[in-house]
């Protein structure tokens, strides 16, 4: 929730276009739910990728433990189909097929949404102690989780999302399609995208405001006529007049679903058409799905509380509003882009061994929304992309 949407959603709504809201980052090696109500999967180090031999049994039906089931009646998925890269194939790569063994009813564990990332192998080769040097701190944090111990049971992994990667559009001074507007770090799209990854984050910001901003504001302030702004600028108060109306809208609906309720479906049905793998049916049932929610939201919800309180449940009410609002914009990016690109797979668009296929020619571009009003398919703007110094190539991991 802290990490949301809204912000530059605002931005968006008032003019400045939103670019690439369908790219999203996908993280591999994540301890699974544990029920419908988790929220959130930890992420663990794709480090462990380097040890960990990833498997599941062959028959989705054996219910087994992990040590009963002999290497003959294993699955080493990534190994068997990318033999030259195995367990250590790009992110998108291992989370596409992890997710597809389990929706082939061969994940394990109670929810069937995991599969196993055993270090039983090299534990033998190297040794507990070794091991323990480069992955204990992991290994104690997965155990303190899960409670399971991970050098006697394989650890239990599942693919989540990462980050969003879309953001603001921005030109090289930051600054946004709204003159006056900049958009620094993880706000834009331009380095890493919008991103919620620690580091990246932490690159993009200090890049942003150490190496550009100062010297691209400063020289718009110095060439830009500001009239003196008050509180009694007619904007602002149609601002104010705006706020007030949708909080008492949220307040006043006193329907039976909560905002949690809401969030949970919305997830689930972006993880599940316009996340890892799309096709044009899914994106399109996911839009419909997306748009009855969100009426449904403004029918049905309920924000106990009142806006003189500190409500936390009437500011998660306008987070969902805005995530509602931020789904059918990516579904629509989605549908735009009728190629496979990196881990934004379209079933639609593959090689002959099943891996993204590309298409540069037509689809070598940013591509930027602009906001054409409550219901209205927003307006595309296409930026091209041009590569002076890297060859565009197919990717293959085989």
């Amino acid at each position: 929730m802290t990490s949301n949407v809204t912000a530059i959603l605002r931005a968006y709504k008032k003019g400045a276009f939103f670019a690439n809201p369908c790219f999203i980052q996908i993280h591999p090696t994540c301890i699974p739910v544990h029920g419908t109500y988790q929220s959130k999967l930890t992420l663990m180090s794709e480090s462990l990728r380097n040890d960990g031999r990833i498997w599941v049994p062959r028959n989705s039906v054996d219910t087994r433990s992990p040590h009963q089931i002999p290497g003959s009646d294993r699955d080493y998925f990534l190994e068997n189909k990318y033999p030259a890269f195995g367990n250590l194939v790009p992110r998108d790569v291992a989370s596409r097929n992890a997710k597809e063994q389990c929706d082939m009813g061969k994940g394990v564990g109670e929810t069937g949404l995991a599969v196993y990332l055993d270090f039983e192998d090299a534990i033998k080769r190297d040794g507990k102690e070794e091991i323990s040097k480069k992955y204990g701190n992991l290994f104690q944090m997965y155990e303190k989780i899960t409670g399971d111990n991970p050098y006697e049971i394989p650890m239990r992994i599942y693919p989540a999302v990462h980050y969003t990667m879309g953001g603001l559009w921005v030109d090289y001074n930051l600054m946004t399609t709204v003159p006056g507007l900049f958009a620094l770090g993880e706000a834009n799209f331009s380095d890493h995208g919008a991103n919620r990854l620690g580091a990246s984050a932490l690159m993009q910001g200090l890049a942003d405001g150490y190496f550009i901003i100062p010297y691209t504001i400063g020289e718009y302030f110095a060439g830009t006529g500001l009239n003196k702004i008050t509180d009694k600028h007619p904007a602002f108060r149609a601002a104010v007049q705006e706020v007030n109306s949708r909080t008492n809208k949220l307040l006043s609906i006193k329907g039976t679903r909560t905002v949690d309720d809401f969030h949970r479906e919305l997830g689930s049905v972006l993880w599940e058409y316009c996340g890892m793998s799309r096709n044009e049916n899914g994106l399109l049932k996911a839009q419909k799905l997306i748009q009855q929610l969100r009426e449904e939201f403004w029918k049905n919800v309920i924000v106990p509380g009142s806006e003189r309180d500190f409500n936390q449940s009437l500011e998660k009410a306008g987070r969902v509003a805005d995530f509602l609002e931020f789904g059918d914009l990516m579904i629509v990016d989605a549908l735009a882009r009728k190629e496979s690109c990196g881990c934004h797979f379209n079933e639609a668009y593959q090689t002959e061994e099943n891996e993204a296929k590309r298409d540069d020619e037509n689809f070598c571009h940013v591509a930027a929304w602009e906001y054409a009003g409550n219901g209205i398919k927003p307006l595309f703007h296409k930026e091209k992309l041009i590569f002076e110094n890297v060859e565009l190539t197919q990717r293959s991991y085989r």
